[in-house]
Order: structure tokens, then sequence, then C-alpha cells
């Protein structure tokens, strides 16, 4: 009975780890079971179902936790442990293997027996190993691996190196520096155009995106600057930008996804838990409390279903397999809401040519899009309302995946000071349909 209230739910958490003893007694054989500066969590597969039963979670995606072992054979070993759990549960758990780093042709072994013999479902990368950062040049191989196999990545911070211990001890990592790890090694991918040059690969970052929003904003700005003084070439932000998906898991809140939705669109966010590091029951209120919010919030209940479960659906091929409790869901009701935007006065001509753009070209290549009708306030030249009626929510969502769309998302982010996507609901149906057989 629990786990049924749980299915009706259908939520999909992309963020949670694998503990192996095997793990656990290689890091005590090398000393290293506090190199995270946090004692490692205990972790059987039982009480993980029974949380995710009680919880409402169906899906969890286990990648290895941090440090990273220094044994090319505990990550294989790690890898196959995990393989087992989702053989033996169906539907319950998916993985993302380890890699065997910094040894990048072991690195490469590793991912096509994980994709091809174990059949994971995406790769798990540290932010670093031994130094070894993420955008470095000597893992351009890897990436054009990962490229062709049109990977998802999962990231994880670890520690850093080299590493200030007296920082550490008055800050633990899980406080502050993990947020800069995971920063850091996303902004030196952005700065070699690693994410726009091995486009296929789908990236999720997590704990709600670092600093990325405050950091994108700074490094755009500071790129001509640097292009300059000859320390940076040509930065595809669009491009490297597209490629990445953000997990919630920590501090989540309505906040924290508005300040995400400057930088991304809401068909890249996803739920994460982190389990098993906090108490169960925490976990279990974090999420009651973001259903709660994406209920309410009226610029953010359009998107609750996506985050808790559609986006990590369709995010790769395992994921997007249809679910028995999933059948049926989406129907064909339109979707209707009116866009309310404020725009930056200074960027009010640049961001109506924009605006312009993506309407006109989504009307003639999208079946799915059935109206787009922007409006300027008479009053107040910044306030653009858009009438947007979709031929259903999932058409809605295929429309933020387009290409015009995301020019258009990605090149206006800084000109909008505000902006609200409220749902709405027709007062009467049959007469929506008369006036749009009197269109036709």
């Amino acid at each position: 009975m629990i786990a049924a209230n749980g299915f009706a739910q259908g939520v999909i958490d992309v963020h949670s780890h694998i503990i192996t003893p095997e793990f656990v007694s290689a890091l005590e054989t090398e000393g290293r079971v506090m190199d995270e500066g946090f004692p490692l969590p205990k972790y059987n597969v039982e009480n993980h179902l029974k949380w995710m039963d009680e919880a409402g979670v169906e899906t969890s995606v286990l990648t290895l936790a941090a440090p990273q072992p220094s044994s090319a054979e505990v990550v294989r070993q790690t890898n196959e442990a995990a393989a087992r759990i989702k053989k033996e549960h169906p539907g319950r758990f998916l993985f993302c293997a380890a890699l065997p780093l910094p040894d990048v042709s072991k690195a490469i072994e590793e991912v096509k027996y994980a994709l091809d013999v174990l059949k994971a479902d995406g790769i798990k990368l540290a932010t670093n190993v031994g130094g070894q950062y993420l955008g470095a040049p000597e893992l351009d191989t890897l990436f054009s691996v990962l490229n062709e196999r049109k990977a998802v990545v999962i990231l994880h911070p670890h520690c850093p190196e080299p590493v200030n211990k007296q920082v550490m001890q008055q800050t633990p990592l899980a406080m502050q520096e993990y947020l800069s790890e995971t920063t850091r090694a996303v902004s030196n991918m952005i700065s070699r155009n690693v994410l726009a040059r091995y486009n296929h690969i789908k990236v999720v970052v997590p704990h709600c995106g670092a600093y990325l929003p405050l950091a994108i904003p700074r490094m755009k700005s500071l790129t001509p600057v640097m292009q300059t003084n000859k320390m940076v070439g040509e930065i595809d932000y669009e491009a490297n930008l597209r490629t990445l998906y953000y997990d919630l898991a920590g501090a989540h809140s309505p906040e924290v996804i508005r300040m995400l939705l400057t930088i991304t669109t809401p068909d890249h966010l996803l739920y994460g838990s982190d389990y098993p590091y906090v108490a169960p029951q925490v976990f279990t209120q974090s999420l009651a409390r973001m259903k709660d919010y994406l209920s309410k919030e009226p610029d953010l209940a359009p998107f609750k279903e996506m985050i808790l479960w559609k986006n990590a659906q369709s995010l790769t091929q395992s994921l997007s397999t249809p679910l028995h409790h999933r059948e049926g869901q989406g129907g064909g009701s339109p979707l209707v809401r009116i866009a309310e935007i404020e725009v930056y006065p200074q960027y009010l001509q640049e961001y109506l040519a924009f605006a312009n753009e993506v309407d006109r070209l989504s009307i003639e290549r999208e079946p799915g899009v059935v109206c787009l009708f922007p409006m300027q306030s008479a009053e107040d030249s910044t306030k653009i309302r858009i009438l947007e009626i979709y031929a259903s929510d999932e058409t809605y969502q295929q429309h933020l995946k387009t290409e015009h769309f995301q020019k258009y998302k990605q090149g206006t982010l800084h000109m909008v000071k505000d902006l609200k996507l409220p749902t709405m609901k027709p007062l009467d149906p049959e007469t929506m349909k008369l006036i749009f057989k009197k269109q036709r």
C-alpha cells in the first residue's frame, strides 16, 4: 500500500549514492576515509528502497560517493555492484558508472565496459581527481568517447587539490567548498568550450547549480577583457550552457529555482536528494516542501511534474521508458498561459527582435504551438505579455527544447527584469474551440 501510494507521484531522484563495503574497505586501507572531511554514511539497498517508498520516489540514480578510490579494481567492483542492484530491482534503480581517473586510458576502457556490458545509464565524473580537473586538455580524448556515446554525465564535487586543511576545518567541504569545486570544474569546461565541442554529452550539475547563476554573468562580462589579454579564446556560452542540466539536491527553494532560470530553462531542472547523507526523514520533509511550493508558486507550478520526473524521464533512453503509472498521463488538453515579462529599458528593442523571431519560428515550425501572441503595454512599453497556447503539455516541453527557443532564452537572459508564467484555465473550453474554428 505504501509503495502504491508512493508510485502515484512518480518522482525520479537523479542524485543518490552507492557506498559498498569494498569501497569503504579500500579507503580504510589507504587511510582516506576522512578525505572529504565528513564520515561516510552507512548504505544498504533495503533502507534505500524503504525511504523511496515512503517518500514517493519511484526511481533513484546511483553514483559512487566521494572520495575517488585509487584502485581501478575497486571502481570496477562498485560499478558491478550498482549494475546488480539495478538488475535485482527493475524500475527502481539506474546508475552512472565511476571511472578510474586520472588514468585516461583505463577510464575509456571502463566507459566501454560500463555502457556495453553493465548497461550503465551514464557516467559519473568527479570535479577533480588528484588535481586533474574537468576541462583539462588531457581529458579531451575521454570526452570524445563520451560524445560518441551521447552519454549522460553526472558531476559530483570532490575535495579540491591542493587543499588548505586549516580552511577546511573551519568551513567543512560540504558547507561551501563543494559549491566552489562544482563551479570551478564547470567554468573550466566552458572556458575551453568542452561542452560546446562535445555537445552530444548531457551534463548534470549538482547542488542547485552551485555558484553558476552568479559566475556565468561575471564570466560573460569579463570575457572581452580576457580575450584582449589573450588569456581565453572565443567562448560559445549558448552552446556550452545548452548541454547543462541541474539537480536540486541541497538547499533548494523557490528563490534558488528562479535564480537557476536566469541561466537555463525549466526542462533542465531535476529533482535530487543526495541520499544517504542525511537522515531519511530530512529527505522526506525536503521533498514534501518542494512539492508544496511547486504547487503554490504561480510562476513555478507549471514546472512541477517536469522537475519531479518528466525532465529526468527524457534525459536518457533508460529514463524515458514509459512506466506503468504514467500511461495515459499528459493527455491532449491544451496548455494556456500568459507570459508576463518586464524588460530592462536599455534592452527593449533588442529583446523585441528576439521575441518576434522566436514567435514566428515557433508558429512556422511547430505544429503543437497553436498560438504565440505577443503584446506590449500601451502605458509601459517595457512590459510584454504573450498569450501562449500549446496543444498539450508535451508539445510545450518539446517547444522548450527547440533550437530557436534556446537561442531566445540564452540571448535574452540578461535583458529580462522580471518573468512570471501563470497557467490559465479557460472558463468556456467549448467557446475556445469555436474561436479557432472560426479563425480557420
